[in-house]
């Protein structure tokens, strides 16, 4: 697909991806009942890899995460979070986007449109939108992840303005992950993209407050 870029130039991207077990993991999300108590975490593999309700020790909280799943991929499963009229809802989503070339202006209208249908759908629901962990390229398992700094500071920016104008919590992690020198700190990740355990617990402690 392109799509025109910044400025003067176009990007090439694929708004059509989705990680290969996308379909399986909604059709299981959909099997599960809805309750309108339900603190959903809505994201990619930063928030599919742990178990959330015994994280934050909340019965409640219900994991929407999606392995390499794309704020585009969110967008086409939002129905199934809404439906539910959830309490609360935080988004954490678009680094993928940003390894996979989508423009940071397409991230954030995505993101402005995530907001919009859940506020139309499920008016109670209170959204809480989380700024983009950074990453470490002192690894190499995620080498299009990597090196991105500039984009995510963008999208960072974006989203806290959004959130501004749409009247919606941001939750501001990256500073809580970043080293001296912009780089998710070593001891929170094992990979340079994705969390240890230390790392999940940061997070967790930051959550708590909101929950």
């Amino acid at each position: 697909m392109m799509v025109e870029g910044t400025k003067s130039e176009v990007a090439k991207y694929d708004s059509t991806y989705r990680p290969a077990t996308y379909q399986v993991q909604v059709d299981y999300f959909r099997k599960h009942k809805n309750s309108k108590k339900d603190i959903i975490f809505l994201g990619n593999s930063l928030t599919a890899h742990i178990d959330w309700a015994e994280l934050l020790e909340n019965k409640n909280v219900r994991n929407r995460g999606i392995s390499s799943d794309i704020t585009f991929g969110v967008l086409e499963r939002l129905d199934e979070v809404i439906e539910g009229k959830p309490a609360k809802v935080f988004l954490l989503i678009g680094i993928n986007d940003i390894s996979r070339n989508v423009p940071e202006e397409v991230i954030l209208a995505n993101y402005k449109k995530i907001i919009r249908r859940i506020k139309a759908g499920s008016p109670k629901t209170k959204i809480y939108v989380q700024t983009l962990l950074p990453t470490n390229n002192t690894f190499d398992k995620f080498k299009k992840h990597y090196n991105k700094e500039a984009q995510t500071v963008a999208v960072n920016k974006g989203i806290k303005e959004i959130a501004a104008t749409e009247k919606v919590t941001v939750i501001d992690l990256h500073p809580n992950f970043t080293n001296s020198d912009g780089k998710l700190k070593q001891e929170y990740t094992h990979d340079g993209l994705h969390l240890t355990i230390a790392g999940y617990k940061v997070w967790a402690g930051i959550l708590k407050k909101y929950l």
